[in-house]
This record gives structure tokens, sequence and C-alpha cells, in this order.
């Protein structure tokens, strides 16, 4: 649980729950404030993805129904609390991607986005007792420079497993910043948490001082 000076502007009788394991989504509630305790969820994401796209989902559609599946089964076993799931996908040019299966899987994936323009699609769901309360996709759009496969190898060697660890196959806070020339979007998106629709949500909800 993270607790703080900050956290006198948390007005709920039970810390925020965030359904997710990811650094980056703890790193950002760090900021706001909020007492939390990381519950993630356990769900067949592949299971649920072919479903939505079985169904024609799109790219919003799959990170949204993760979300939203990761808050309301973890909320069920929370009663009274507030709980976020999130998800990312990443797409470009038609293609969808997920996280990557091995780190061979990560070198193919950044391989093919060298010298593209993808799209991040970050969702977030708000739930209590099981109940959707909010949710939202924020987008952001990142260009990778066209870099050599030596670098390449270099990248993957250094982060290893983390590279399987998120959607596009790296940490922007981190080492994945090497990849990029050009970013349209804000921070928070592409690591995954819109953290400013969140805090609307929260304060609609009366969790936040308003």
């Amino acid at each position: 649980m993270s607790f703080d000076r900050s956290a006198a502007l948390w007005l709920h009788a039970e810390p925020l729950i965030l359904a997710s394991k990811s650094k980056g989504r703890r790193a950002a509630l760090e900021q706001i404030g909020a007492p939390f305790l990381v519950h993630p969820a356990e769900i067949d994401e592949r299971t649920v993805e072919a479903e939505v796209v079985a169904a024609g989902g799109d790219a919003d559609a799959v990170a949204a129904r993760l979300a939203r599946d990761k808050a309301k089964i973890v909320s069920l076993g929370r009663p009274g609390a507030l709980v976020l799931g999130a998800d990312q996908v990443a797409s470009c040019e038609g293609r969808r991607f997920g996280k990557p299966h091995t780190v061979a899987a990560a070198g193919e994936q950044l391989r093919f986005l060298s010298g593209r323009t993808h799209r991040l699609h970050s969702a977030v769901a708000i739930t209590r007792d099981g109940v959707l309360l909010f949710e939202t996709v924020a987008h952001a759009d990142l260009t990778m420079r066209a870099f050599s496969d030596h670098f390449l190898a270099a990248y993957l060697d250094i982060v290893a497993e983390e590279a399987t660890t998120s959607a596009g196959a790296y940490q922007i806070e981190g080492l994945g910043v090497h990849l990029f020339e050009r970013i349209v979007g804000d921070h928070w998106t592409i690591i995954g948490l819109p953290l400013l629709p969140v805090l609307e949500a929260l304060r609609r909800e009366g969790a936040f001082l308003s």
C-alpha cells in the first residue's frame, strides 16, 4: 500500500485497488495521492481478445473489454472498494499487438515497428462491487526511428524479459525512449493509465476532494 501526506485529498473509506501488476501504472498512481493496493486480475487475455475480435471488435474494443473484465473480477472480491482495471493494445497498419510471449517475439515486433508510426490504445475501467462506474479509451501515436539490427540486439540484451511486459514491447519511461523519434500523446496514456479522465471519474464518485 502507498500512503503519503497528499493522501489527505483521498476521501473514500477504502484504498483504491489497482487490478494490474504494471510497474508503470503503479508509478502513475503514486503521483495522485491516493492510498492504493495492487491486486492483479487473473484472466485469460488471449481468450477474451479472441472473443472480441470474433464479434468484430477493433483494438479499442479489445483493450476496453480487458480493462473492464479485470476491474469487475477483482471488485467482486473487494466489497465496497473502488477498483481500477486497465489494459493496452498497440496497432499499426492493420495489425494489432498485445504483450509478446517471448523476447524473440518482442524483437520481431520491434523490427516491424521500426520506422513506422503505431497507435497505443489505453483503456481504463472503474468498478465497485462488480458494477461498472466508468470506462474510457485514450490514444497516443508514436513513431519509431529506423534503428539498426545491431541496436535492436543490444537493446533486447539489456531489457530482456521486460520487453514482454507491455503491448508495444518497450517501456517509454526507461530505455525504450531510445526507440523513438516522435510522440503525440500524453505520458500517462503511453504508460497505460490515462490519469486525467481517471481523476475526473474518481472525483465524481466522491473519492477525491474536488
